[in-house]
């Protein structure tokens, strides 16, 4: 049997999963020919975790990086965030008050609009970023985020804990639902917490039935990386 194309891989998840749920390409380590195959098999998002690799994935696929739009989804450095500011479209990782109120400033002297998601640490793990999973902590956080000028939070972010098993990973995932529903309860101006991201090659299709409507997709549609 041959092995099927990025293409079709991509075309059959999206045909596979509810037309609510963004898929985000995971373009980590790929080359700019399955990234510009990706996109003309009809993607939409593209994430990247290193905003080095983002500058030279934007810059050489030309006219085409404008056909999607760009998440960062990796760790972001205070000191990287003037250059990915001029690639990402979603920050996804944003992790505390002074990261949020850095690319506040930064936004402004630019005159645009980000959106940007509050990357939680659902389980606690010390290798994570992200915000822990406390009602109180998270709520306060989000209240100083709708303050900013030029950012517009829309939504909440997280891992999950890697495990073979993508059942392991249901009562997380059922966790950080909880915890979006109580954000989105809170009806900030300025804050339209829309997207819960969540879900990854191995447990999307579990994010999705606990709620997620972004996954981040890389081997199941890309194949293993080199």
């Amino acid at each position: 049997m041959r092995e099927m194309s990025i293409a079709e891989n991509y075309r059959r998840i999206r045909e596979e999963i509810p037309d609510n749920v963004t898929i985000v390409l995971a373009g980590k380590t790929r080359s700019l020919e399955e990234v510009e195959e990706v996109i003309e098999a009809g993607a939409t998002d593209i994430g990247e975790n290193y905003v080095q690799e983002a500058e030279a994935m934007y810059d050489s696929l030309g006219k085409k990086a404008k056909k999607v739009r760009w998440h960062m989804i990796g760790h972001l450095q205070t000191n990287k965030i003037n250059k990915a500011l001029r690639i990402f479209d979603v920050m996804q990782t944003v992790d505390s008050l002074e990261k949020a109120s850095s690319i506040d400033k930064r936004v402004g002297r630019m005159e645009k609009q980000v959106s940007v998601y509050l990357e939680i640490n659902i389980g606690r793990e010390t290798t994570k970023a992200g915000v822990n999973p406390e009602y109180e902590a998270i709520e306060n956080l989000v209240r100083e985020i709708s303050k900013f000028k030029h950012l517009s939070l829309e939504g909440l972010m997280t891992m999950g804990p890697q495990s073979g098993d993508p059942e392991d990973s249901r009562p997380y995932f059922r966790k950080a639902k909880g915890v979006f529903e109580r954000m989105k309860a809170l009806n900030l101006s300025k804050v339209k917490m829309e997207t819960l991201s969540m879900g990854m090659s191995n447990s999307y299709r579990v994010a999705i039935e606990e709620g997620s409507n972004m996954v981040r997709l890389g081997t199941v549609v890309f194949g293993e990386r080199n």
